[in-house]
């Protein structure tokens, strides 16, 4: 099987779910459900932090990353989640470098929740359109100009770049790419496994 190397990138105060959502996604996708004990995800996850050892998300949990920007192979999905520690990462300039070398590298290129700022810091975004979590909507329309914000819609693709709103949003965003590269069954089939409902409408849900 050809899979697809997936990153996470993970920092401090990182949104646990915009991180954990996306890698429950990719890790539980199966292209034959029926054999879903004996085969493996089409997607290989990796979590990439800055350095290793344990990154402290929000609420205190404590996540070993896989590998660090120097180690990380090359990608096929890039996952740049959010929360409140971008109010400190967006002034990252390593990160921010790495997020722009990897951005225009991989396949398709993905941000939860406050990550898209990351990606619109970057300069990832101008030229597109995006979102972000409603509370951020402002500050993001503030931060770039050049791009075009959507207020109404839970998961914006434009080119490979799926931007999706906060939190929970990141599992719609992660269907969708899973939809991208094998079809809406096996992305019905994961909501399904998860006992997620596969988001029809792509309505903000706040």
């Amino acid at each position: 099987m050809d899979r697809k190397r997936v990153g996470i990138l993970i920092f401090p105060e990182v949104e646990v779910l915009d991180f954990c959502g996306p890698f429950e996604v990719f890790s539980v996708t199966r292209l034959d459900e029926e054999r879903r004990r004996q085969e493996p995800s089409p997607f290989e996850v990796l979590l990439v932090a800055e350095q290793m050892g344990p990154v402290v998300a929000t609420g205190g949990l404590k996540v070993l990353p896989d590998v660090t920007l120097e180690t990380c192979p090359l990608l096929d999905v890039l996952v740049v989640p959010g929360g409140w520690g971008t109010r400190r990462e967006i002034k990252n300039t390593r990160l921010l470098d790495w997020i722009a070398e990897r951005g225009r590298q991989v396949e398709t290129l993905t941000s939860v929740c406050t990550g898209s700022m990351l990606l619109g810091q970057a300069g990832l975004l101008d030229g597109r359109r995006a979102t972000t979590h409603w509370r951020s909507l402002g500050w993001m329309r503030e931060s770039f100009p050049a791009v075009t914000v959507e207020e109404t819609l839970h998961v914006v693709e434009h080119d490979h770049i799926l931007t999706s709103a906060g939190i929970s949003a990141g599992i719609d965003m992660a269907l969708r790419v899973v939809i991208r590269y094998f079809g809406e069954e096996v992305g019905r089939a994961t909501a399904r496994h998860m006992e997620y409902p596969f988001p029809d409408d792509n309505r903000r849900r706040v």
